[in-house]
């Protein structure tokens, strides 16, 4: 997938109330499903987004809980590694339905995600992606915390080819270490040091070759 830094172009567009409810009709009648989108009195709208969740590190649930939704994920290699936490592997292509109002953040949407897992950690390690294909490319753009993702999907259309919703691990150039555990952080150092070793045996091996050459 190709990043994209610039805002899509449904993020810039703006609706007044008429092309509001005109789009959200040309919506209703084009998807397949019940998953309607309504007008409100107040001039907001309630509608359906649906996330697929890609996560390639293992998320934290509660150890006294047994939670459904993640009962097809696999253990994680530390499951004892935070006290009163166990770890599993969400399973490839897990898909959630959110229902939600026009003006949700994209922040929510992951505290709400999170929440239907049971999942307690830190919600700053995740990030929203907007997904879309176009001449045979794919593109991922992550969302702003303040952005909106139902509006998006409103202007965008059901199709999602054109746009869709991906949770990632928030990987940007800035670490944000306050989001991690000690336990996590000291998890990390270990993790390192190992690299560290193995990359010095690497060279030294390497070494003796050229030299016995």
């Amino acid at each position: 997938a190709v990043p994209q830094d610039e805002p899509s172009e449904w993020e810039k567009t703006e609706l007044d109330q008429a092309q509001v409810e005109q789009r959200i009709k040309e919506y209703n009648s084009q998807i397949n499903s019940n998953l309607f989108m309504s007008l409100n009195k107040d001039g907001s709208y309630t509608g359906f987004i649906k996330v697929q969740l890609k996560l390639v590190r293992p998320v934290s649930v509660p150890a006294t809980k047994r939670v459904p939704s993640l009962q097809g994920g696999r253990p994680g290699p530390r499951a004892s590694g935070v006290k009163r936490r166990t770890s599993f592997y969400l399973p490839k292509g897990t898909v959630k339905h959110l229902h939600i109002l026009s003006h949700t953040r994209a922040s929510e949407v992951i505290d709400a995600l999170l929440r239907k897992f049971t999942v307690i950690d830190n919600p700053r390690k995740f990030a929203l992606f907007e997904r879309s294909e176009k001449d045979e490319q794919v593109y991922l753009r992550k969302l702003a915390d303040e952005e909106q993702p139902l509006r998006l999907r409103l202007l965008a259309g059901p199709s999602e080819k054109v746009l869709s919703f991906v949770l990632k691990e928030n990987e940007t150039g800035e670490v944000n270490w306050d989001a991690f555990t000690l336990p996590e952080l000291q998890n990390f150092l270990r993790i390192l040091q190992r690299e560290e070793e193995e990359h010095v045996l690497q060279l030294r091996h390497r070494y003796a070759r050229c030299r016995q050459k």
